[in-house]
């Protein structure tokens, strides 16, 4: 082939490249025609079956067209994503669940959590009014049109926060908090309100783009019929909810939350005492590693109190940390003492208790990790 002819068969990929962002556009149009549908419908943001379909598709038609296995569904889940986003971040609105007339108070509103609901809750008819520790001189006229209250302030002051607002609420008016921790938060909204409370946990940062997808626990305590259609609301905008004893909620957050932020907490801060260069460090990485070191970096740059909000929330953390931590100083005496056949042992034992997971997981990873080699300069 002559440099000429390159030239001409790079032309037509260009081309072919102009025709598939015109088709992009197109659907992505199509998604927004879509969304003004669903509104009308009171249908959710997000359909599992309709993703599931469209996913099942590409990938017939991928085999039809003799492509490679998993490319068009790669590219198709960021099309989906970009697609959610979309529809979070134009003037389209949701269905409204509550029925009767009633407004949303926002306790610490102006916090990013609150202002992520409160956005969702505007685009869904309601009108929203979000205080600080500034703002309790107008709460009790807030308070007068509201069906929701959510509390949404850190950890440590949460139950001063409710006492302060519960001699101003009705007990038709549905209590909730967006805590991370909520046993005895919900104990306490149960013994100062007397009304409807539900515990909510949405399982994000306030970087996040759109609700779909996103996991929000709830624990339901008194009246569940009563906050429904809150429920309801939050499926509507996308969100995946999980329903949990508040206890039970608690104890597992002690692993997923307290004890994975402690590690990154520990690895930065030790990773900080001893000064490597972080480029060289970025140069050498693999992908796995690169992907925990990102995680490390994220946490870092977000508020320091939060994440000791966290980590410092119960007695039941320190409990589980600490038994982390002298689970490693174990580990520790296997890798000083050379002994490969104990940490085999140990190893093996390991990967019986996450069974399946284990190759799911191996799986799993290997495309997160191609995906973050794609982005590699």
């Amino acid at each position: 082939m002559s440099a000429v002819e390159l030239e001409q068969v790079r032309h037509e990929i260009d081309e072919t490249d102009k025709e598939l962002i015109e088709l992009l556009k197109k659907r992505q149009d199509l998604v927004i025609k879509a969304a003004k549908c669903k509104k009308d419908l009171g249908v959710s943001a997000f359909s599992h079956e309709r993703e599931a379909f469209v996913l099942d598709n590409v990938e017939r038609l991928a085999r039809e067209n003799e492509l490679p296995q998993g490319l068009l569904s790669d590219i198709m889940k960021r099309v989906l994503r970009e697609s959610y986003k979309l529809c979070s971040n134009t003037d389209f609105n949701y269905p409204r669940c509550l029925k009767e007339d009633g407004d949303v108070v926002i306790v610490g509103g102006n916090g990013g959590m609150g202002r992520i609901f409160a956005d969702y809750f505007e685009k869904s008819g309601y009108k929203v009014f979000s205080f600080g520790h500034r703002g309790w001189d107008k709460a009790p006229t807030y308070l007068k049109t509201a069906k929701i209250v959510i509390v949404s302030v850190p950890i440590d002051i949460t139950i001063d926060i409710i006492k302060q607002l519960s001699p101003m609420l009705r007990e038709d008016q549905i209590l909730c908090d967006f805590t991370s921790v909520k046993g005895p938060i919900v104990d306490a909204m149960m013994q100062y309100h007397k009304g409807p409370v539900l515990g909510l946990h949405p399982m994000f940062g306030p970087d996040v783009k759109s609700l779909v997808k996103q996991v929000v626990v709830t624990c339901p305590q008194r009246d569940e019929k009563a906050s429904e259609f809150l429920v309801e609301q939050l499926r509507i905008w996308g969100a995946h909810i999980c329903k949990c004893d508040a206890y039970e909620h608690d104890k597992a957050m002690s692993i997923i939350q307290a004890l994975r932020h402690f590690s990154t907490y520990a690895y930065g801060t030790f990773l900080a005492s001893i000064a490597p260069n972080l480029e060289k460090l970025k140069d050498l990485s693999s992908p796995i590693y690169r992907l925990e070191l990102m995680m490390v970096g994220r946490l870092f740059a977000q508020d320091p109190r939060l994440y000791a909000d966290i980590i410092m929330s119960s007695k039941q953390n320190y409990e589980l940390i600490k038994n982390f931590v002298q689970s490693v100083n174990q580990e520790l005496d296997v890798v000083k003492d050379g002994d490969v056949d104990t940490f085999t042992e140990r190893f093996l034992k390991v990967r019986k208790y996450f069974d399946d997971f284990a190759a799911e997981a191996l799986k799993e990873s290997g495309s997160i990790l191609a995906k973050l080699q794609d982005e590699r300069e």
